[in-house]
Parts: C-alpha cells; sequence; structure tokens
C-alpha cells in the first residue's frame, strides 16, 4: 500500500469519543497513532521514557536523530490531513519547501536523472524540528496528556490472560498503573512485545532480518538561503558508499556520508571529506569544500539489519494491545521510509478503528499494515540484495525487479516521465507496479536514437 492505494483521513468516520487510550512512546509513529486515537477514546496518554525537550534538539532515545530525514510525499500528505496547515508551520519554524522534481538531484546507473515536469512539493527539515511541531500539535488536542520521563514496564492483562487492560509504568522511583482499553507499542527497535508475548503463553512473531551493516556520517554546513539544491547519491553495488545534502533550517545543508557492509565512514573532518571525494560523483564533496562546517563534531550511527516482525501471520494476539511503527519493522534508513510508513500505517490505525467494536481490531491492523510495511520492505531490500554481501530473505522476483529498475534509471537520465514515475515510486505516492504499465515499459524499452 502506498498514499495512492491507501483511503485518505476521514474525520467523520470517528463516532464517539469514549474511553481510554495508553501509547508507549512518543516516537513519530507513536504521536501520529495518538492522533489518530484522540478522535475515538476519551483520554489519550503517551508514555515517553525521555525527558522531552521544549526545543527542537537531539534527544537520548531518538539516536539518529542527528542525521538525514525525510518527509516522502506519503509522509506530507498524511501530516497535512491530520494536521491541517502542518507545512505552513514547519516553515515558519525554518524548514525548507523543495519541489522533489527540481531541485532533488538522484543519482543512479552512471548520471543524474532528468528532473520532472510536474512540480513535487515536499519539506526539508531535520527531526528535531519535524517531529518537534508533531508533538506540540498533538498535545494540543482535547484529551492527550504527554507524561515524560517515565517508562512502560509492563503491560496488565486480565484473569483470562487474553485481554491488556493498561500498563504498569515506572515514573522516577514510583510504580503506578494506567488503567486502558487500548495500548499501543511505539517504542521502535527496542520493543519488548514479543518477549513479553512468549512469556505469557503466547506464540511470538517471527522476526525477519535482512543484514546490511549500514553506517552513516552526518555534519552541518552553511548554506545560502536561496540554495535548495539536494543531492542523493545512494550506494550502487559494487561501490559500497553513498552521501547526501539536503537544505534544512538555520540556512544550513544537513550533509551525511555513509557505506555499507562494514565500509564505514569516518567521523573526523578530513576524513569524512575524503570520504565525500570517494562517492560516484564530487558535488557532494564540492559543498564541503565551499562551505563551512557549522556542527561541532561528526555524528555516526549504525544501522546492522532491516528488521521486520510478522505480527500479521499470528493466529492469536491479546486483545486491547496493538504495535506500530518501528516496533514491526524498520528499514534501512539511507531510504528515507521510516516517517512516511508510520503515517500510512497511522492511517491504517484510523480505518481499523471505524467500527464500533474494537474487538479484533490487533488483527485486523497488522493484516492491513503489512501491505504497507511490504511495500517499502521491498523497496527497501531489493536495492540491498544488489550487494552479494547482503544475507537474509530475498523477496521473490527481486533479482528480475532489479534488473528492470537499472533499465528504468538509465532511460530516466533523459525522460523526465519515467523519472517523474520512479520518483512517485521512491517518495511512496504511487505502488511500484505503475512503473510497469505500458506506457512506462514502453519508455524503458523503445530504441534510443
Amino acid at each position: 500500500m502506498t498514499l495512492a492505494t491507501v483511503p485518505r483521513y476521514n474525520s467523520n468516520q470517528s463516532g464517539k469519543r469514549r474511553g481510554n487510550a495508553v501509547v508507549s512512546g512518543a516516537s513519530m509513529a507513536g504521536l501520529l497513532a495518538a492522533r489518530i486515537l484522540a478522535d475515538r477514546f476519551s483520554e489519550v496518554t503517551i508514555i515517553e521514557r525521555d525527558q522531552l525537550p521544549t526545543e527542537p534538539v537531539v534527544r537520548r532515545g531518538v539516536p539518529q536523530g542527528a542525521h538525514p530525514h525525510a518527509l516522502l510525499e506519503a509522509g506530507r500528505a498524511t501530516l497535512e490531513d491530520l494536521f491541517p496547515g502542518y507545512g505552513e508551520d514547519l516553515v515558519s519554524a525554518g524548514g525548507v519547501a523543495v519541489d522533489f522534481a527540481s531541485d532533488v538531484n538522484f543519482y543512479s546507473e552512471g548520471d543524474f536523472l532528468a528532473h520532472g515536469r510536474t512540480p513535487m512539493e515536499t519539506y526539508s527539515a531535520t527531526r528535531p524540528l519535524i517531529e518537534q511541531i508533531v508533538r506540540q500539535r498533538v498535545s494540543d488536542l482535547d484529551g492527550v496528556h504527554i507524561r515524560s520521563g517515565c517508562q512502560v514496564n509492563d503491560y496488565l492483562l486480565d484473569d483470562t490472560a487474553t485481554t491488556v487492560e493498561g500498563v504498569v509504568i515506572r515514573d522516577g522511583g514510583d510504580r503506578a498503573e494506567i488503567a486502558a482499553d487500548l495500548v499501543v507499542d511505539a517504542t521502535g527497535r527496542t520493543s519488548r512485545t514479543p518477549a513479553w508475548l512468549e512469556n505469557h503463553g503466547y506464540t511470538p512473531p517471527e522476526l525477519e532480518e535482512v543484514h546490511i551493516d549500514v553506517a552513516y556520517s552526518t555534519a552541518f554546513i552553511e548554506r545560502p538561503t536561496d540554495d535548495l539544491r539536494t543531492f542523493l547519491v545512494p550506494p550502487s553495488a559494487p561501490h559500497t558508499r553513498g552521501g547526501m545534502a539536503a537544505p534544512v533550517e538555520g540556512n544550513r545543508w544537513v550533509v551525511s556520508v555513509h557505506g555499507v557492509h562494514g565500509d564505514h565512514p569516518p567521523t573526523d573532518s578530513d576524513g569524512f571529506v575524503e570520504f565525500a571525494a570517494s562517492l560516484l560523483t564530487p558535488e557532494v564533496k564540492y559543498l564541503l569544500d565551499d562551505h563551512r562546517q557549522v556542527s561541532s563534531a561528526i555524528e555516526q550511527y549504525p544501522f546492522p539489519t532491516n528488521r521486520r516482525y510478522r505480527y500479521a501471520d499470528l493466529d492469536q494476539f491479546p486483545e486491547g494491545l496493538i504495535v506500530i511503527g518501528d516496533a514491526i519493522a524498520s528499514f534501512n534508513p539511507i531510504y528515507g521510509q521510516g516517517m512516511s510508513v508510520a503515517a500510512l500505517e497511522a492511517l491504517v490505525l484510523h480505518h481499523a478503528l471505524a467500527t464500533d467494536s474494537t474487538e479484533g481490531l490487533a488483527l485486523r491492523f497488522f493484516d492491513r499494515a503489512e501491505e504497507v510495511i511490504d511495500t517499502a520492505w521491498r523497496l527497501a531490500v531489493g536495492s540491498d540484495f544488489a550487494f552479494p554481501q547482503t544475507t537474509g530473505p530475498k523477496p521473490r522476483g527481486t533479482d528480475v525487479i532489479r534488473w528492470y529498475l537499472s533499465r528504468l534509471t538509465q532511460k530516466a537520465h533523459t525522460d523526465s516521465t519515467l523519472s517523474s514515475a520512479f520518483f512517485r515510486v521512491l517518495t511512496m505516492e504511487q505502488p511500484p507496479s505503475t512503473l510497469l504499465r505500458p506506457e512506462k515499459m514502453w519508455h524503458v524499452f523503445k530504441p534510443t536514437g
């Protein structure tokens, strides 16, 4: 599922608000889930381990927050539906409006893809700023409360051990219980729900992992106010190195370089620039040469594996509990899918809650969310399997699809029809199947010259 195939948010289907819900984790997935729950429940409590900042700064619980994040079209449009005027708020706070069709320079198969003819407006900002504005909009909702500096330690089960009825939290040194009609686990890759399920007699979901061993280093440099150039240079087998630069708030570019399968970039300035010089195209290096670094340090973040829990395959799951976001699946971050997948999953939750009864909610949600996850998973791990060092379950048809996309992107160097279609798939606006339509295949296979 993508933006084009998941029904959009509809405030008219929310129904009467009643009961209480708890969200564990103030991640983007947790905040978006809380936004959806606020339509259905009288009280929504978000429990967050971190002490949440009032300014857009990187927080301890989001170590990847210092690195680039993308609001793909699926995420941008959904945020605008859920929080009308969100884009204006982001720009007012310093975020940058860019045109994916003309400002973004995407390097693949030996050259940059042609710029598109139709504008594709999106926003570019740091993860802390994107998250802070969402958090503020969520906290302003009637009945929503955020409790930071405390942690969910356990779920409360009913006497039959079939229904979660709330959570046990640790607030400082104090233990407390919060009753809830629905609990959402949005704790990301640290989720303990699979172990909890096994400890309470349930079959835990199967864990699927694809090993990529990527790490990326990130710095910020000065940027002229009117320079919105964005460069995306992903690794291309057998070349294991990639990089990117994007305009963000504060008249800066966020510049990141990354390497897969252990070819990790350094964190010193000289080594960072030298690594950038080894990319397949020199534009990122030129930016570093011509603009002063304004970050005090170069941060690094490792990501060993794409991970996916197969919750949709379970036959039994406790009532009153669902899992969302990175706690279900997390993808190689160089593709920038995380926030947009979380947004689409929030839409799936919105529609799953449309019925009067929450009975069987989790399994309904997992079944529908699986289609969102599967699209992103195939895009991410399909690219990762271009490297022979990548290990793990390979989706069926990966090699054929990768061959076709390679030919498509080569033609897209000079064909704006193909580049636009490719970008709409890359940003999770359209499903990959649109690239196989007869008119697109004609552009891919038609003779050159």
